[in-house]
C-alpha cells in the first residue's frame, strides 16, 4: 500500500472500526451458530431451506405460505433489518442477541436481499451471493410447482465455460460465459447460437447463475423440445475508449454495444466454437436493458440475426424517461413495409411479467404491431420485474428457435 493510500484510509479507520467489527462478529457468530446450533434446532413445520443457503440446515427458512423466516445472530447490534426486494423488515431481538423476523408471503422465484446492521447494508454470510443491483447481494429462491425444467435433472448435461476475448472497443480483455450442449465435445456438428443479454445492474454472470440457463437448456434439449444450441452471455456494460458508453433506449445509444457484439463478440465465437455462421442460425435476446439492446440491434440488423427475443423492456413505457415510443421511427419498415420485415425474421418474441409496470405498455405495442400485420409472438407470466419471469421467457423462446 502506498503512503497516499494510507493517508486516505487512516481517517476512516476510527469511524468504521465499530461498524466493521460488528459485521465481522456477526458473520463469525452467525456461521458458528449455523454449524453448531441450527442443525439441532426444531425448524418450523413444513419449512424448507432454499438452495441459495450455504448451510442447508439453517436459516433463512421458507414457510408453507411462501413467507420467509430470517434469523441473524448480532448481539452487539442496535437495529437489524432485512431488505428483501426493496421492502425492509424490522427484526426483533431475542434473548442471547439473536434477531428474527418473518416476511409476508413471496411470489415464487429468485429474490435479492441484504441484512442492514445499524444502517450498514451487507450480504448475508449464510447465503450465496450474486452480482445484481450493481453490487454483490444475497438471494433466496422460492420454489414454484411445475418448474422442474429450471432444476438439475437426470439428463445429459452441457457445460458452462468462462472464456476471454479481446475487445477492440474497450481495448481490453473481457469475459464471456458460454453454454455448450451435451455432446458438444464429442461431436463434429455445427451449432446455432443464442446471444443473450443481461439487465441493468448485472453482468455476464446473470443468465448463467440467476437465470439457470444451463438447467433450462439441458432439460429442453433432452426432452426434444429445443434443438441443441450454444448460448453466449456477454457483459454489455461496455465503455468505448473514445468515451461512448453502451446503453440508453435509442438507436444512437446502442452503437457502442452494437459494435462490441457485431465486430468483436460474434467473430470471436465463430472462430472459437463450432457454429453455423448464417443469420438464420443466430438469435439475440435479453431482459430489461438487454431486451432493449436485442430490440434495436436484432431488429435493425436482419443481415446478422433472424431471431429476436425481447423480455421485459421498459423502452415502450413504464419506466422513467420512456414516452412517445414510435415503432416506425425506431425500426424503419416495421409498419411501412411489414411484408419485408416479416420475411426477415423467423422468430420475433416479446414477454413481460404480469405485475411489471411495463406490462400494459408492452401489450399496447404488441397490439399495434399485430394491427399492422407484424408477425410477433407474445406471452406474459405471473411476476414483476424478476428472474422467474425471465427464466420462463427463455424457456419459451428457446423452443421456437432454429426449427
Amino acid at each position: 500500500m502506498s503512503n497516499n493510500q494510507s493517508s486516505i484510509i487512516s481517517p476512516l479507520r476510527g469511524i468504521w472500526r465499530g461498524t466493521i467489527l460488528t459485521i465481522i462478529l456477526t458473520s463469525i457468530s452467525y456461521t458458528q451458530l449455523s454449524a453448531q446450533g441450527f442443525r439441532r434446532e426444531q425448524m418450523p413445520e413444513g419449512s424448507y431451506s432454499p438452495v441459495t443457503n450455504i448451510n442447508r440446515g439453517g436459516y433463512p427458512r421458507v414457510l408453507n405460505d411462501g413467507s420467509v423466516m430470517f434469523r441473524v445472530n448480532a448481539p452487539q447490534a442496535q437495529q437489524v433489518q432485512i431488505d428483501l426486494g426493496g421492502t425492509k423488515y424490522n427484526m426483533q431481538k431475542q434473548e442471547g442477541g439473536t434477531w428474527t423476523v418473518t416476511t409476508r408471503p413471496q411470489v415464487p422465484g429468485f429474490h435479492y436481499y441484504s441484512i442492514i446492521i445499524d444502517g450498514v447494508s451487507v450480504a448475508d454470510p449464510a447465503s450465496q451471493t450474486f452480482f445484481g443491483c450493481s453490487r454483490w447481494s444475497s438471494a433466496i429462491e422460492i420454489k414454484e410447482k411445475g418448474m422442474d425444467d429450471f432444476e438439475v435433472q437426470d439428463v445429459p448435461h452441457g457445460e458452462v465455460r468462462t472464456i476471454y476475448y479481446y475487445s477492440k472497443v474497450e481495448e481490453s480483455w473481457r469475459p464471456l460465459m458460454v453454454y455448450t450442449p451435451a455432446g458438444y465435445n464429442e461431436s463434429r456438428q455445427l451449432y446455432p447460437v443464442v446471444y443473450i443479454q443481461h439487465g441493468g445492474g448485472e453482468d455476464h454472470r446473470g443468465w448463467m447463475e440467476q437465470g439457470r440457463t444451463a438447467q433450462i437448456m439441458d432439460n429442453l434439449i433432452a426432452a426434444g423440445k429445443a434443438v441443441p444450441m450454444i448460448v453466449v452471455s456477454s457483459n454489455s456494460n461496455v465503455q468505448s475508449r473514445n468515451g461512448g458508453m453502451g446503453g440508453g433506449y435509442s438507436w444512437q445509444g446502442m452503437q457502442t454495444f452494437r459494435s462490441e457484439m457485431i465486430d468483436n463478440i460474434i467473430p470471436f465465437v465463430e472462430k472459437t466454437y463450432r457454429v453455423r455462421k448464417d443469420r438464420k442460425s443466430r438469435a439475440m435476446c435479453g431482459l430489461s436493458m438487454g431486451g432493449g439492446q436485442s430490440f434495436y440491434i436484432g431488429l435493425r440488423d436482419p443481415d446478422v440475426f433472424a431471431n429476436v427475443g425481447v423480455f421485459s423492456t421498459g423502452m415502450f413505457g413504464g419506466i422513467s424517461g420512456a414516452s412517445n415510443f414510435d415503432l416506425e421511427t425506431e425500426v424503419p419498415g416495421i409498419l411501412s413495409d411489414t411484408k419485408t420485415f416479416n420475411k426477415q425474421f423467423d422468430v420475433f418474441f416479446l414477454s413481460c411479467g404480469e405485475q411489471d409496470p411495463r406490462i400494459q405498455y408492452t401489450r399496447t405495442i404488441v397490439q399495434k404491431m399485430r394491427d399492422g400485420g407484424v408477425d410477433v409472438r407474445f406471452n406474459s407470466y405471473p411476476g414483476d420485474h424478476e428472474w422467474q419471469v425471465w427464466r420462463k421467457s427463455l424457456h419459451e423462446f428457446a423452443q421456437y428457435l432454429f426449427k
